[in-house]
């Protein structure tokens, strides 16, 4: 549940809190007035009457204000106000229960619920609900059709009110999200514009001439045009982050693996953002990391990579396959043996982690393909 914040998304909601609070309280007040002569005890009718005036001045100056809407308040909320609408049997008279004269505290007990609700959601919503019907069971001293009644309105306008705060604040969250993607994009626009007019345009002119003149100039134009693709990947790919929350916040993977790019690595990603928790992103991108790396490292110079990515709705899988001269039998179950553990843990003990497969196919002159599956329980939830 996200905590209120200094702009809660909600804040219409508590107000109607407030101002509810009010008017059920001036009902409350008018009801006391009628019944005055009937109460058992009209001293400690006036009494409970006034500490919901007193109660109802402290919520909703707390409520007003997003810095005070604390979580132990709205929960002493709903515990006051169910105890002050028990105080009704020592109020009431045995001739006005008989005629369902109204509790002590009549409908101003459907604020703190309503409260709870706004705070917590759902969930709060109901269960306090649920604490104010069973307090109107123990108040009226029976459960008839009147306190079922009460029970499901105060139920279903806690599930209806909480639905309503969290959809506010998602809404607000995914609307920050977008302008903070937004905000990006157009700088890295503007970063990919300088950067073409200038630094690409001289990389190119390096890359050619080089090619040109041959030799060790060669060299460096191939350098040169490594360089071109890496920074071209990097200006023109959307950024990774997807939204913000502590380290709890949520990443682009299509964007994460294109910056692998190189002149003998090519990426293939489907065309929406494929947005994982942040940390599954990072394991995932270190895995593709390694495997390139292991291509690099053992299939020579020439070898040339390929990264697919593909979003299967209830799985994310990366598949890496390069044109090398493959992995001889044998070879990992002998490395494993003699302690060499790079490839099993690196690889398979990271997708293990995040409750993932990974399968490797090798032969001699077949070259090798990782495919890994993490499941899209890791998913972001938009």
């Amino acid at each position: 549940m996200t905590s209120p914040a200094t702009r809660d998304p909600a804040t219409p909601l508590w107000r109607g809190v407030v101002l509810l609070r009010v008017l059920t309280w001036l009902f409350a007040l008018a009801v006391v007035i009628g019944h005055r002569a009937e109460f058992e005890r009209p001293w400690l009718a006036w009494a409970v009457v006034a500490a919901m005036g007193v109660w109802s001045l402290a919520t909703s100056v707390a409520y007003w204000r997003a810095s005070s809407r604390w979580s132990w308040l709205v929960v002493l909320d709903v515990v006051v106000t169910t105890a002050l609408m028990l105080t009704s049997p020592l109020i009431l008279s045995p001739e006005q229960y008989a005629a369902a004269t109204p509790l002590i505290t009549t409908v101003w007990a459907a604020a703190g619920p309503l409260a709870a609700a706004t705070r917590f959601g759902a969930g709060g919503g109901v269960l306090a609900g649920l604490v104010v019907a069973v307090g109107t069971g123990f108040a009226r001293e029976k459960l008839d059709l009147d306190v079922a009644r009460d029970g499901v309105l105060l139920c279903a306008s806690g599930l209806l009110i909480g639905m309503a705060a969290t959809t506010a604040r998602r809404s607000a969250e995914a609307l920050a999200r977008a302008l903070r993607t937004e905000a990006a994009t157009a700088e890295r626009e503007r970063l990919a514009r300088s950067i073409h007019d200038s630094v690409l345009q001289v990389l190119a002119r390096v890359r050619r001439r080089g090619l040109e003149v041959g030799g060790e100039a060669a060299e460096l134009a191939k350098l040169a045009g490594e360089q071109e693709i890496a920074l071209r990947a990097l200006v023109t790919t959307e950024p990774t982050w997807a939204s913000a929350g502590g380290g709890d916040g949520f990443s682009d993977l299509r964007s994460a693996l294109q910056l692998l790019a190189t002149p003998s690595v090519q990426v293939s990603t489907p065309a929406g953002t494929v947005d994982l928790a942040a940390h599954v992103t990072e394991e995932l991108v270190s895995v593709t990391r390694e495997a390139l790396s292991n291509v690099e490292k053992h299939a020579g110079p020439d070898a040339h990579a390929w990264v697919l990515l593909e979003d299967l709705g209830t799985e994310v899988v990366v598949s890496i396959r390069d044109d090398g001269p493959g992995i001889p039998a044998g070879r990992l179950e002998r490395a494993a043996r003699l302690g060499h553990l790079g490839v099993v843990e690196s690889i398979r003990g990271r997708v293990r982690d995040l409750g993932g497969t990974a399968t490797l196919e090798t032969g001699p002159g077949t070259g090798t393909e990782w495919e890994v599956r993490v499941p899209s329980a890791t998913r972001g939830e938009r």
